[in-house]
């Protein structure tokens, strides 16, 4: 049996929100989502398109001998990308509600916050136009409320009240957390937690080895449904673990970007 970290667990989880997407924009942010992002497209998602942040098109990514540019994409042109829905982007979360909606602007009133945070920046484009992931380093009641203070990034309760020109190429498809991984793909059928769930809200996909669901629904602001197919997320394979090891991150930065549940 292999020996992991729960840091490389979670690369992996996050790695595995872009599986399928093919030739699109990979947008991670943070290093957790962006070693994951890296996996991916040195693994089982080769067509994804990578960029340095800045103007260039990376074709390999790594830090040991350093990214290798294929194209250029000045930043201007990412705002097209993004209105044609061709991007999947992996945030972070201050808070999120059981529909996904997701505040990084303030805690409390927003007329008197209690607590001022980074604002919105590019999370109402973003979860209007296209896929986004978030990944939550620390899982708590503080971060899985019943109700976000602001709503800086749209979940499927307000997509819907948007109407069709929302939902097209939006969608909030995994939440990767240190303690497990949810989807939105509910559509009543799962065993339920609590209150009865209605289509489109959070769900429990998988639990990270070692950790209990009564801890989880403890750290957890409401209730959730259970995929029927909940289990163990999947640890890393062997050569996952020498590209995140010797490739993508030889110094081991990623050691203390996720807390043990």
């Amino acid at each position: 049996m292999l020996d992991f970290t729960l840091e490389e667990l979670c690369i992996v989880a996050c790695a595995e929100a872009w599986r399928g997407d093919g030739e699109i924009l990979a947008s991670p942010i943070g290093l957790i989502p962006t070693l994951g992002a890296w996996l991916a497209k040195a693994t089982f998602s080769p067509d994804l398109l990578l960029t340095d942040g800045q103007a260039n098109v990376i074709a390999s990514v790594g830090l040991s001998e350093g990214p290798v540019v294929e194209g250029w994409m000045p930043y201007r042109t990412v705002f097209d990308i993004v209105a044609s829905g061709r991007r999947h982007v992996m945030m972070g979360v201050s808070q999120i509600d059981r529909f996904g909606n997701q505040n990084i602007s303030c805690i409390g009133d927003w007329q008197r916050p209690s607590s001022q945070l980074i604002g919105s920046r590019g999370a109402p484009g973003n979860t209007i136009n296209h896929v986004t992931s978030y990944w939550v380093p620390n899982h708590s009641r503080r971060v899985f409320v019943n109700s976000v203070d602001f709503v800086s990034g749209v979940g499927y309760d307000r997509a819907a009240q948007l109407g069709e020109t929302c939902s097209t190429y939006s969608g909030v498809r995994r939440v990767v957390t240190n303690l497990a991984v949810f989807d939105f793909e509910s559509d009543g059928s799962s065993e339920k937690v609590g209150s009865k769930q209605r289509a489109r809200e959070m769900r429990l996909r998988s639990i990270h080895p070692g950790v209990e669901l009564a801890k989880i629904i403890e750290e957890t602001g409401f209730s959730f449904a259970i995929s029927p197919n909940c289990g163990v997320t999947r640890a890393p394979t062997a050569d996952e673990l020498r590209l995140i090891r010797v490739e993508l991150d030889p110094g081991s930065r990623r050691s203390t970007s996720a807390k043990a549940g």
